[in-house]
């Protein structure tokens, strides 16, 4: 990427690798180059983002115009809590029961391939706040429903799951990732965008080891980490009898980058303790206005924030970094 990029550029870079719609990739695309420096060590990354809201641009018109092809499936699913996590996999893999054990949601649990024809959201709780988990349709070497490159694009962690309970669980990873090696919708380290291509996108990958209880598990995970040896940090579960789970709900949790913020009124005494927002490391005092509602931010005033980085009912201002558990009392012009 081009030196000296400002966290304006980065943030909606994260924002655009993170759109569901035409419409949003290209508001972020444009905040992108507006913000990109204009200097001759980015002239190739600016073609690239004039060519990119070039083909979105096409892409609304064509759907406008109703030119775009059909026959596709498509489930769009706001997005909730936290942030997100989308849990793929192959056949079988224990993707839906792994669902169930975090959540509420009630997918079929069935120990035949397919089972999961759509996909299910359910609310993960962590502590006093929720992170959302996606299940999806398998993958294989000749399915992949075109939606799901979607959810994994915009998701802030994929959960990509691994049978150890049989012999074809190291083979439908390897499927899954030439599939996605082979579009511009990849699984990575960290999240990010290529730095040569800004329509390559990384996601933040866990490998979820499941069905460790197994007595050929170990066996299998041996191979698997001789034939699929993946730099993706890796946990070993049973979502069955839960062994392993709660350390992979905390890491899930953690990979979100999130912060809670406590809010109160200013006639309040108290914060209101019982719903916070969350917030992405980095976000400011405008950003948890612009969440609230947003003409607080046109209207914005001062904030008092109480927390472990100020004094008590510090007066600070709209670029105000929020940290975890701080709280805070936005003021506005009436």
């Amino acid at each position: 990427m081009a030196a000296n990029l400002t966290p304006q550029y980065l943030k909606a870079e994260e924002n655009y690798r993170r759109s569901q719609t035409p419409e949003e990739e290209l508001k972020w695309l444009q905040i992108m180059f507006a913000e990109i420096p204009k200097h001759k060590a980015s002239e190739k990354m600016q073609m690239m983002l004039k060519t990119k809201m070039s083909d979105v641009r096409k892409e609304m018109e064509q759907s406008r115009l109703g030119g775009k092809k059909g026959g596709t499936k498509s489930f769009k699913i706001p997005r909730q809590g936290a942030g997100t996590a989308v849990i793929i996999g192959g056949p079988n893999a224990g993707k839906s029961q792994l669902l169930a054990a975090f959540t509420k949601a009630k997918p079929e649990v069935a120990p035949y391939p397919f089972t999961t024809n759509a996909p299910l959201p359910g609310m993960m709780p962590w502590n006093d706040v929720f992170v959302q988990l996606i299940d999806t349709p398998p993958i294989t070497s000749e399915f992949l429903e075109p939606y799901i490159l979607g959810y994994i694009r915009s998701a802030d962690l994929v959960l990509l799951m691994v049978d150890l309970a049989g012999e074809d669980g190291i083979q439908q990873c390897i499927d899954i990732l030439e599939r996605l090696q082979s579009s511009k919708t990849r699984l990575g380290k960290e999240s990010g965008l290529d730095e040569e291509d800004v329509g390559l996108s990384y996601t933040k990958t866990f490998v979820v080891l499941n069905k460790i209880d197994d007595p050929d598990a170990k066996v299998q995970r041996d191979l698997f980490h001789e034939f699929c040896p993946l730099d993706f940090r890796e946990f070993s579960i049973s979502a069955s009898d839960l062994t392993g789970m709660e350390d992979l709900r905390n890491a899930i949790y953690e990979s979100m980058n999130a912060v809670r913020v406590y809010t109160k009124q200013p006639t309040q005494k108290e914060a209101d303790r019982d719903q916070p927002f969350t917030v992405r490391t980095g976000d400011t005092v405008l950003d948890l206005a612009e969440m609230i509602h947003k003409e607080y931010v046109a209207n914005f005033k001062f904030a008092r924030v109480w927390g472990s980085a100020v004094h008590d009912g510090t007066t600070v201002k709209g670029d105000y970094v929020i940290n975890e558990g701080d709280i805070v009392e936005i003021h506005v012009n009436q």
